[in-house]
């Protein structure tokens, strides 16, 4: 290995403007970004390991670059970069560090934790040792000359979206019809049987986990552990390798593709869930692998005093008022839409990208990029509205076109059915759209993406079954992980034979799924909810690659039941716009019919009381939902759809229920959760008894329906 050596034909300046490798199909260019270095290497490795590194020759607006005929797809490569010294000013330059490209369209090789990974030394010295041997590698790829065919964004309405939250691993990983060799992988995913399943089950979206390349901490790599979820983001244009099964030179893009094609073709969007907001280098004195060696001053956030500002709690986190930064992170995500197809993003942390300083700004240049760029405003932005910190916390405060998580939503619906919320009045806002959150700027109630359970937290069967997370497994004593997860076992803690406890768990389970799915604004499911999945307890788990984690398709599990209701709900959610409202709710009776097109209720079937509305022991709550006239986002006819009853009943003890009798000719029960469904018509007036813990619907039917 030299510091210098001499290419076969004459090198030229090349491009500075086309970052990253860019080959032409007779060599490739080399750009990279990196304004105060004082030389800037690209290095070269052959089948065996050997390195040639030559010094690019020019550097034109801070970008270093370079054109090397002859270098062709599948070369390994990465950057080496030499300056000074100077870790308080953000100058991190150690020409023994081996640095992967920033804009690299494929990685190969996973991080080995090693020593000489570290940026500095105990004494914030440079460390000398050579790190080539134990760092992943960029790779050059070929001209993008996949057969999309007729493929194209789908462009779901919100209203009509549902979402699935999936691990790619994860998904595939256990799926008897998936070949061994492509479970857990893009490949499982695209599968024609799990999407086959997906249709089924009526969802539009899957939602996946991260996907650009990541790493795992070295700390879980002591422990045996690695960081499977994969918010650790170190490639931001790179599809994972790890989840490739056709090979890591480049053929991990047209995989990722083909899964892409193959679930539009079955008409299911694909929303990435994307970090920008830290990276995988972790903190100050972590691992130097590449943004850090570049300008780390720019690509990280600095608190004053020479140390990172951490409002993420990885270690770092990644400035996007930087514009080189930003304009990283504005490339990356148009390539995903571009050339990659994909119909939106989740971002992880995103109250982390909307700051100006040490301020929440939302009005922040990342947040203003993307709602002026003609492509990225055109597809789905979904913000995890929160950081780690106090005034991070931005639900419903995102700008329109946002959409976000509602935590609210989750807490105040795990809270009604667990006995412990102060009343309904904050079920009735989460059930209804979320008014209170996302009226007053011009959203709609797709704005709110409603959730129960997420990958973070316990899954819905554990939500029944545990009071307490049993995390062990993950080697931190069981101090990881939050401890207030408003959960509620039911009578016994863990899983248990007796069969009264089961069957309350069973309809507490169908409870949360029922009020999920058929309320107002987008749903999102937690893959494997429906199918009933455990993490016995684990409800952090992360680094946890295995059957912890992993989707079981076991055909004979006795939360079967689970899937079926899920098929219901989603059949008639898609069925019947009364049940996805495009607009909120605003009270109005209709003029033929006299209808709202919301009516909550008592018992006793009239309408809530101010006295019930405050009243905070009150557990059971009815909702009349109208199909008289549904009105449309921009104007348009309006249409007649049918017209449900809902009654959610939280209490210790069996309750009796009237059936308004004066918005129907009769009543047909759709569903309930603590009953066989009867067919049989019910009278308006009627007295029904819900046993405690207990969700029912009813289709309400007139002579001109």
């Amino acid at each position: 290995m030299t510091r210098d050596q001499p290419w076969p034909q004459p090198i030229s300046p090349g491009d500075h403007r086309r970052l990253g490798a860019s080959y032409d199909g007779a060599g490739t260019n080399f750009a990279v970004w990196a304004p105060d270095a004082e030389a800037v290497y690209v290095c070269l490795f052959d089948d065996d390991g050997e390195e040639a590194r030559i010094a690019l020759p020019e550097q034109t607006c801070g970008v270093w670059h370079g054109y090397l005929p002859l270098v062709a797809p599948g070369q390994h490569y990465g950057f080496r970069t030499e300056g000074r010294w100077d870790a308080a000013a953000g100058h991190l330059f150690n020409i023994d560090k081996l640095l992967l490209d920033p804009y690299a369209r494929a990685i190969d090789k996973t991080l080995t934790p090693h020593p000489v990974l570290s940026a500095m030394t105990e004494d914030g010295g440079r460390n000398p040792g050579d790190s080539a041997p134990v760092t992943p590698r960029s790779v050059v790829v070929g001209p993008d000359d996949f057969e999309w065919g007729d493929d194209h964004r789908l462009d779901v309405a919100w209203s009509d979206t549902v979402i699935y939250e999936a691990h790619v691993r994860g998904l595939s990983r256990l799926h008897p019809d998936v070949p061994v060799e492509e479970r857990g992988s893009f490949a499982g995913v695209g599968h024609p049987s799990v999407i086959a399943y997906l249709k089924d089950l009526g969802v539009t979206a899957v939602e996946l986990l991260p996907t650009h390349h990541f790493l795992s901490e070295p700390y879980l790599s002591e422990r045996g552990l690695i960081n499977y979820w994969g918010y650790n983001t170190i490639g931001f244009f790179a599809p994972h390798a790890g989840y490739s099964s056709s090979g890591t030179r480049g053929e991990q893009i047209d995989e990722f593709k083909r899964m892409v094609k193959n679930l539009h073709a079955a008409g299911i969007e694909v929303i990435l869930d994307v970090v920008y907001n830290h990276t995988a280098e972790s903190e100050l004195d972590g691992p130097a692998v590449a943004f850090r060696g570049y300008d780390d001053g720019s690509y990280y956030r600095r608190d004053g005093r020479g140390r990172y500002d951490d409002v993420t709690g990885c270690g770092n986190t990644v400035q996007v008022s930087e514009p080189q930064v930003l304009r990283l992170v504005m490339d990356s995500l148009r390539y995903w839409v571009t050339d990659m197809h994909v119909d939106g993003f989740r971002f992880d942390l995103a109250a982390a990208l909307a700051r100006n300083g040490p301020n929440i700004d939302l009005h922040a240049a990342f947040l203003t990029a993307v709602n002026q760029d003609p492509v990225l405003r055109e597809v789905k932005l979904i913000a995890e509205p929160w950081d780690v910190t106090h005034e991070g916390y931005l639900v419903g405060r995102f700008p329109p076109p946002w959409c976000e998580w509602n935590d609210k939503f989750r807490d105040a619906v795990r809270d009604f059915w667990r006995g412990s919320a102060d009343g309904v009045r904050d079920l009735a806002l989460r059930f209804s759209g979320s008014s209170d959150l996302y009226a007053d700027d011009g959203r709609q109630p797709s704005a709110s993406v409603n959730f129960v359970t997420a990958h973070d937290g316990f899954t819905l069967r554990d939500l029944v079954t545990y009071d307490a997370k049993r995390n062990d497994a993950n080697g931190e004593g069981n101090r990881d992980g939050t401890t207030h997860n408003r959960s509620w076992n039911c009578g016994v803690e863990g899983e248990t034979d007796d069969e009264e406890v089961l069957r309350l768990r069973h309809r507490q389970a169908a409870n949360l799924l029922a009020t999920l799915l058929l309320s107002t604004g987008v749903p999102m499911i937690t893959a494997g909810d429906e199918r009933g999945r455990t993490q016995n307890g684990n409800n952090n788990a992360f680094c946890q690659d295995n059957e912890t984690s992993w989707l079981s398709w076991d055909e004979k599990s006795s939360w079967a039941d689970l899937h079926e209701l899920s098929r219901q709900l989603l059949r008639l959610r898609s069925e019947h716009a009364v049940l996805r409202q495009a607009q909120f709710f605003n009270g109005t009776p209709h003029a033929v019919h006299g209808r709202k097109d919301i009516t909550w209720l008592l018992p006793n079937g009239e309408e809530m009381t101010d006295d019930a509305w405050n009243d905070p022991r009150t557990s059971t709550l009815g909702v009349f939902l109208a199909g008289d006239a549904l009105r449309h986002k921009g104007g348009g006819m309006p249409r007649r759809d049918a017209s449900y009853l809902i009654w959610m009943h939280a209490g210790d003890h069996p309750v009796e229920v009237r059936l308004p009798a004066q918005w129907a000719e009769h009543y047909v029960t759709v569903l309930r959760t603590d009953a066989v469904t009867d067919a049989t018509p019910l009278e308006p007036g009627s007295v029904v008894t819900l046993l405690h813990h207990s969700f029912a619907l009813f289709e309400a039917v007139s002579e001109d329906d």
